[in-house]
């Protein structure tokens, strides 16, 4: 058996059939992992902690509950927690009807214990990527959300490729006026360089593009 897991990871595992979950339990604590096991969706949504869950290993075949729909509605929902999907059986509209929601892998039962584990492993790796990429995406916010208007402004034409005299022509201010506000914006915003401010107005959806008209004599936004 391979081994593997993080005593800090969380697997839920969502079942009706009570021999699967405790087949998993003993298989995912023996690498480590903490797991909680429900036997409907209305357990899982009513558990405090499963929100933080790097994985959930998703039975299609819930009794009364279509484990696909359960999916579909935990992504509409924003829940982003990587799914496994599992089933007694599976057919290929089945399996891309999952994959399309962002499930990480299907497997049919009885499953492979190595191929079930490489499968938390990847489910483990993408939840922590998303994490980090969350945090780094609200850290961004918060800096862009303590600039003031003329900041913001200052931003957009900077990451839109502006020198300091162009912004001065197009806000109708001084050129060491922009200086003073693009200092400020620098700082509040912590970036290095342009193609740092670039790299977070793409984050933030809010980088302006701009074109040329009049010879170089000005620029709208496009």
């Amino acid at each position: 058996m391979m081994e593997s897991g993080t005593g800090s990871s969380l697997i839920c595992v969502l079942d009706d059939d009570e021999d699967v979950r405790d087949s998993l339990e003993v298989l995912l604590r023996s690498a480590n992992y903490n797991v909680r096991s429900f036997a409907d969706p209305e357990e899982f949504l009513a558990c405090d902690g499963a929100d933080s869950a790097a994985c959930l290993i998703l039975d299609i075949n819930l009794g009364g509950a279509n484990g696909l729909d359960f999916q579909e509605a935990l992504r509409e929902n924003s829940t982003a927690v990587p799914v496994i999907l599992i089933s007694g059986f599976g057919d290929v509209p089945m399996t891309v009807r999952g994959m399309k929601a962002g499930a990480i892998t299907f497997l049919t039962k009885p499953f492979d214990e190595d191929a079930m584990l490489t499968a938390i492993e990847e489910a483990v790796a993408s939840n922590s990527a998303r994490r980090r990429e969350m945090a780094a995406l609200t850290s961004v916010q918060d800096r862009y959300e303590s600039l003031t208007p003329r900041e913001r402004e200052l931003f957009g034409l900077v990451t839109a490729g502006l020198m300091n005299k162009q912004i001065a022509g197009r806000l109708k201010i001084s050129e060491i006026t922009v200086k003073i506000h693009r200092g400020n914006m620098v700082k509040k915003m912590k970036g290095d360089s342009v193609a740092d401010l670039v790299r977070m107005a793409e984050v933030l959806g809010v980088r302006e593009a701009v074109s040329r008209y009049n010879h170089g004599l000005g620029y709208r936004a496009v």
